[in-house]
């Protein structure tokens, strides 16, 4: 008898049909398991919406600063960072399945919790600690863990179509939560999140599979079967030796680097800041969250063709071009907030949007190139660096907003941040790393 892991199933089954007839061909299980991926991403991504709406309305309740109300965004923001590379060691070690439960769990207690908060602590350790160590587990790391075990072929195309998860997440909740908050208030609309993220659980439970062998398959792509490997034990340890190596390359201080300008530009100033900047200048709420959800739809787009590029261009030149235009794009923005949408607001918002996580399948393409095994471990570390970056500007944004009473500087320092990740994008080399035994040119 001809054993499962001698004879693995297709990358695309047959389905036996009568003499004369075409045989139907069944779609690669892989495809399956990222349809899971990128729901579950979505159904995570609704308490990522939430944050930039709460400023103004704990403000107002509370009295809170702008500044303490984004130190506990920013708990958040680093903690989502700090825990991807010890998520992914933990997917090796306990599988997909668990750790992902485990998280919407955290994410959906911590949510929660926030209904009934009174004090400024509360905040920082409902929506700062908890909500941030759930999502970390939920992070990046998840999507590079899935496509690095389940595809070989298309890698590019599937991990820009599960980063756009996130933004398909914004886009269905951010103007349903917009609303919400407006008209009943932040607490209906945290726990909203709460129950999003619990809805997702028996999903994941019931249709996520950890390895391509655990359903007798190879990886999509693959021309051999490969065995799946025993868990791997030592999860922090295995995090911290992938960072050692890694930290000895030149590489990985740029990508990091690159990659905190990426998170400051984004989650930490716009995805924050942005609606009650819109709201200084007399922009609805529900209109300024609006946009931010049309960014979502041009962030699908963007990020899909983002990983179509990546498997056809060099990875570190898309990363310049990327960098480069989003800059251009955060110094035009003062100019435009206005007390209405109007057609120049629009084109920024299309814009800025086709650029919004472009950045992501070239910055994991080249982990994977120069890191092998352990890439979805390293971009772990890189995407914590670019949380710590999303961080110090959710924090300093809300603080410059309350010493100078606008948001301008903030805007132009972003940009020329970015004009700064766009050199440094170009200096990363095809060169073997250190190590020889991980020595793979990028």
């Amino acid at each position: 008898m001809t054993q499962t892991s001698q004879a693995p199933a297709s990358a695309a089954d047959a389905i036996p049909t009568t003499p004369g007839r075409r045989p139907r061909v069944r779609p690669h299980r892989a495809w399956a398991v990222a349809v899971v991926t990128f729901v579950t991403i979505i159904g995570a991504a609704a308490f990522a919406s939430l944050p930039g709406l709460l400023i103004d309305p704990l403000h107002s309740e509370f009295g809170w600063s702008r500044g303490a109300i984004g130190f506990a965004v920013s708990i958040n923001l680093a903690l989502y960072g700090i825990t991807a590379p010890f998520a992914a060691a933990l997917m090796d070690r306990f599988g997909i399945r668990r750790v992902v439960v485990c998280a919407l769990t955290t994410i959906a207690l911590g949510a929660g919790l926030t209904v009934y908060m009174t004090q400024l602590w509360q905040l920082i350790l409902c929506w700062g600690v908890l909500v941030g160590l759930g999502s970390g587990s939920m992070a990046l790391a998840f999507a590079a863990t899935v496509t690095n075990r389940w595809f070989v072929a298309r890698r590019g195309l599937v991990t820009g179509i599960l980063t756009a998860a996130g933004a398909a997440g914004q886009l269905v909740f951010l103007p349903l939560l917009s609303w919400i908050t407006e008209h009943h208030g932040w607490r209906p609309a945290a726990a909203i999140v709460a129950c999003a993220a619990l809805a997702v659980v028996p999903f994941v439970w019931l249709l996520l599979r950890d390895h391509p062998a655990d359903v007798g398959l190879s990886a999509y792509g693959a021309e051999e079967f490969t065995p799946k490997p025993p868990p791997v034990t030592g999860a922090a340890l295995r995090a911290l030796r992938a960072l050692r190596d890694a930290s000895r390359t030149g590489t990985f201080w740029l990508l990091a680097g690159t990659f905190a300008i990426c998170g400051a530009s984004t989650n930490g100033l716009v995805k924050t800041h942005f609606v009650p900047a819109a709201h200084d200048h007399g922009m609805p709420v529900t209109a300024a969250a609006s946009l931010l959800a049309v960014i979502g739809v041009f962030d699908i787009a963007g990020t899909v063709a983002s990983g179509w590029f990546t498997d056809r261009m060099s990875p570190r030149r898309l990363l310049a071009i990327y960098y480069g235009l989003r800059g251009l794009s955060l110094m035009f923005l003062p100019m435009l907030l206005a007390d209405s949408v109007h057609p120049p607001m629009v084109l920024f918002i299309v814009f800025y949007g086709l650029d919004w996580v472009a950045t992501v399948p070239p910055t994991i393409a080249l982990c994977r190139e120069h890191y092998g095994e352990d890439s979805a471990i390293v971009f772990g570390w890189v995407l914590a660096s670019h949380q710590i970056g999303a961080a110090l500007v959710a924090y300093l944004g809300g603080v410059a907003r309350d010493a100078l009473g606008s948001y301008d500087v903030v805007w132009y320092s972003s940009g020329a941040l970015c004009a700064v990740a766009a050199l440094m994008a170009l200096v990363i080399r095809r060169v073997p790393v250190a190590a020889p035994e991980l020595a793979v040119t990028g």
